[in-house]
């Protein structure tokens, strides 16, 4: 296994942190990165603190995940929170609990850390091949690369394919390997937005004044689901945080009927009834919009929701005032496009995989990363399972070395 000879395709966290581990198992391993520099995405989510992951219990944690159990959560379950919390400490990044429960580099950006990651690779051996890419596999082995200097095929024991969704382009991940693998006869299933905004048809007045305008403190419901967190106007509908982790959900009723059916609790901390009061007790003559601020606690954007919602004039009535606040209706009318997600869905189908993240019917090919079709919310859930699945794919590769 010492001289083994291991291509990983992909610089991103989980291609990288597959190389780690193999580097480490004592392979010769090249990483193959077909943009000028690596792990390009994650630096850019260093721009907001780099969430690496989250403080949750294991159990909680993992329920984020669709689908549930199998390859991921058994990769997760090997490689939790605290073992990546461990490994940023080993290289001098330290991180700490922000007060959602999220962790983050104490360094609160990704640069530290990817520079610390890069000199430690590089210490170990593993060869780092740029603006280089990946264009299929070779008809008698081997894989087929596109680089500066022409086509050329490169020779392994063995490959890791880590290339990510296709929601960032600009940074690498294109999806333009779907049709590679598809040709090969692997099942790959659509890439569509996940951790994404969706459409809804604001009044022109709603959406000039208020896009932008955060919404705090409040609780989203959908598909039997709730969510308490915040989320953001935008000129063409909604999105942030509680709206992503609704987001499956909501994607798959409007690619079922069209659209779907977003309820917004403003004031998820006080009740119906309660609200029903205070909003009673307004004084007469008092406007509307005074009523909505001084008696619910209502923002200018909240109380345009309401608005929005109503389709109409707001009730009279305080009861039914308080439980449109509870529950204002929204109709979202379309996804924004897989360019503009934070992540995608969609990728190679799980059951194509065995539980060493081998492709079953092309032995000593293994996948990880965002490529496989797993989903899960922002909150360093996407992250965690980055390196969790590159690290189980690359003990995969050394499962099957050693057994040949």
């Amino acid at each position: 296994m010492t001289d083994a000879r291991v291509a990983v395709i992909g610089a991103g966290p989980a291609g990288l942190f597959a190389a780690e581990t193999l580097a480490r198992a004592g392979c010769a391993v090249t990483v193959i990165e077909r943009m000028p520099s690596p792990a390009r995405k994650l630096l850019i989510a260093g721009r907001g603190g780099l969430n690496l992951t989250h403080s949750e219990p294991l159990e909680e944690f993992l329920a984020r995940y669709h689908p549930a159990g199998g390859a991921v959560a058994a990769a997760i379950r090997a490689f939790p929170p605290d073992a990546l919390r461990a490994w940023c400490e080993e290289l001098g990044q330290p991180t700490f609990v922000g007060s959602s429960g999220r962790v983050f580099p104490t360094a609160f950006k990704a640069s530290p850390l990817l520079r610390a990651w890069l000199a430690r690779l590089a210490a170990s051996g593993v060869a780092l091949r740029t603006r280089t890419r990946w264009i299929g596999f070779a008809p008698h082995g081997g894989l087929r690369l596109a680089g500066p200097e022409g086509e050329a095929i490169l020779a392994a024991d063995a490959t890791l394919l880590a290339l990510g969704g296709g929601s960032w382009p600009r940074l690498g991940s294109d999806g333009s390997w779907v049709p590679l693998l598809r040709e090969a006869g692997i099942p790959v299933a659509p890439l569509r937005p996940a951790n994404a905004g969706f459409r809804v048809e604001w009044s022109e007045p709603f959406a000039s004044r208020f896009a932008g305008a955060p919404l705090k403190r409040i609780a989203l419901s959908a598909g039997g689901q709730r969510v308490r967190g915040e989320a953001v106007i935008t000129a063409e509908g909604i999105e942030g945080g509680a709206v992503y982790a609704l987001s499956r959900a909501l994607r798959e009723a409007i690619l079922a009927t069209g659209a779907a059916r977003l309820t917004v609790d403003l004031r998820p901390d006080l009740e119906a009834d309660l609200l029903a009061r205070r909003l009673a007790s307004a004084r007469p003559g008092q406007s509307r919009a005074t009523t909505l601020r001084k008696a619910a606690s209502l923002s200018p954007v909240a109380a345009g929701l309401l608005r929005e919602a109503a389709g109409r004039d707001l009730p009279a009535a305080p009861d039914a005032l308080a439980r449109l606040v509870k529950a204002a209706p929204l109709t979202l009318t379309g996804l924004q496009p897989l360019t503009r997600a934070i992540s995608s869905a969609g990728g190679v189908a799980l059951g194509a995989i065995d539980a060493r993240f081998m492709l079953t019917g092309r032995p000593g090919t293994f996948l990880a990363g965002e490529m496989l079709d797993w989903e899960a919310p922002t909150g360093g859930y996407l992250l965690q399972a980055s390196f969790a699945t590159g690290r189980a794919a690359a003990e995969g590769v050394l499962a099957w070395l050693a057994r040949r």
